[in-house]
């Protein structure tokens, strides 16, 4: 009997557990799920990479093998399928392109990118499986809308399916000389400028999605605002003015089973909204753990990010002094650019006891500063998303955060009168108001521990899963196919 639920293929470079290098990975490899549970059938294709891990790769099965054109090229293409999670996961092979030491990176990343773009047009009718909607994600996956309008979308094998593109990084939109539009491409110059790749001269991977595909979604409903403005366009803003209609924001989700103080490995102690003694124990040892003073009554503050600009770590680094001077402690997990670990490193100099900096990417060690923390600081420049608060609120560690992306979606100001909130938040990129703000949690946390424990209540019954995202991405892909919503 024929199935009635909607097909989705969602194409990314990366997805957990096979390949993750940051929020994109998250998604690809949650969101898929979430659909299949909310009542769709949703499907994964992504590159076989040699590092996926090895108890994954051996697990693969052929689908089919065939050659394809890239431009003057003729390449081999393999496709393998894994089930995992309940979803079936596609992975496009070829050792020349994907048999590397990593996913990005390389020179001919605009060669690899359109390699998997064909590969994954090309495998449809081998897979047995026809989406309604192709979902692709990010730059490397960009290029699939553009060849679909230019050479696809009328042949009988893949007519009637509509391409959804979904802005993770905006500041990564893929860059190559005009010559690749018909060298890789097989474009005319005419084509390639009518699909929307011509910007400044070169082959603009993003903006060639962004003109050909049926919809546009990025990671949250504020950033989905921002990205039309020239402050966080970055360079793209009139396009995303010109499809406004077009454009929606989604807020990502986390994996609250992975995630969950009250089942997590990584913790020396469990704990759960309604019983959190063993956050007390965790926060003890989390201070043993990096050289901090032991005191359950120091409000500790964590840090957990990549060191770049765009993580607003000037702001602190501008008052940290001045916030030492607080009865407050604060730890630090990352790595990045080498003035921010300098400045980082120096700070911790001239206040042990009272200020850590691990200086190295640990997943469990940020399990462990979550659960262990009283705050978590986020106070970027932009946010697209953002996950860093979703998972603090899941382990009992209030956010403080800039009001931007993901972060002013998901943080709920706390409100000193009503006591409603689940955070605390600034509006400006200015380093007094995050300093004013930590001021004022501090402030909370030492005088009124009552109002405190019930912010963190409310920051830890906070829904963060994939299935209110999952619905409304159904909910869009079934407009777009003229379905009605599937029942989970």
């Amino acid at each position: 009997m024929k199935s009635n639920k909607l097909k989705i293929l969602l194409a990314a470079f990366e997805a957990e557990p096979f390949l993750k290098t940051g929020g994109l990975g998250d998604v690809a490899g949650s969101l898929p799920k979430a659909l299949c549970a909310e009542g769709a059938q949703a499907r994964l294709i992504l590159p076989k990479f040699s590092s996926i891990p090895q108890k994954y790769l051996e697990k693969m099965k052929p689908v089919v093998r065939f050659e394809t054109d890239l431009g003057w090229r003729r390449q081999y293409v393999g496709v393998d399928f894994l089930r995992v999670g309940g979803v079936t996961c596609y992975f496009i092979e070829n050792d020349y392109y994907f048999g590397r030491g990593g996913a990005y990176g390389y020179e001919d990343d605009g060669e690899r990118v359109a390699f998997f773009s064909k590969a994954v047009l090309d495998a449809l009718p081998h897979l047995k499986f026809k989406p309604d909607v192709l979902h692709c994600n990010d730059w490397h996956t960009a290029l699939i809308p553009v060849l679909y309008r230019d050479r696809y979308e009328n042949q009988p094998d893949w007519a009637g399916i509509k391409t959804v593109f979904t802005v993770h990084n905006l500041r990564f939109q893929g860059y190559c000389g005009w010559s690749f539009a018909g060298d890789v491409l097989g474009l005319t110059d005419e084509a390639a400028r009518r699909l929307g790749l011509e910007y400044k001269g070169q082959v603009n991977f993003l903006r060639g999605a962004l003109h050909t595909s049926d919809l546009l979604t990025t990671v949250s409903p504020t950033y989905a605002g921002e990205i039309q403005t020239a402050f966080y366009g970055e360079g793209a803003e009139e396009l995303f003015r010109a499809r406004a209609r077009d454009l929606v924001g989604i807020l990502n989700g986390i994996d609250v089973k992975s995630l969950d103080p009250a089942a997590d490995k990584a913790l020396c102690a469990k704990f759960s909204r309604d019983d959190r003694s063993g956050k007390v124990i965790c926060k003890t040892r989390l201070q043993e753990e990096l050289g901090l003073a032991v005191d359950p009554n120091v409000p500790l503050m964590v840090l957990i990010s990549r060191l770049t600009e765009q993580k607003g770590l000037d702001l602190l680094l501008r008052v940290m002094d001045e916030l030492m001077a607080e009865n407050c402690q604060l730890a630090i997990l990352g790595t990045g650019y080498p003035q921010y670990e300098d400045a980082f490193r120096a700070a911790a100099d001239r206040y042990p006891g009272k200020l850590a900096a691990a200086l190295r990417f640990d997943g469990a060690l940020s399990r462990r500063m979550y659960a262990g923390s009283d705050m978590a600081l986020v106070p970027s420049l932009f946010e697209p998303c953002g996950l860093t608060q979703m998972m603090s609120m899941r382990y009992g560690s209030l956010p403080v955060v800039r009001e931007t992306g993901g972060l002013k979606d998901s943080v709920k100001p706390y409100n000193q009168y009503t006591g409603e909130g689940n955070g605390f938040s600034f509006a400006n990129f200015n380093a007094h108001e995050l300093l004013f703000t930590l001021k004022d949690a501090i402030r909370l946390y030492h005088e009124d521990r009552a109002a405190w424990e019930k912010l963190v209540d409310q920051a830890m019954e906070t829904d963060f899963s994939w299935a209110a995202s999952a619905r409304q991405y159904l909910a869009l892909f079934s407009a777009l196919c003229g379905r009605e919503i599937p029942e989970a």
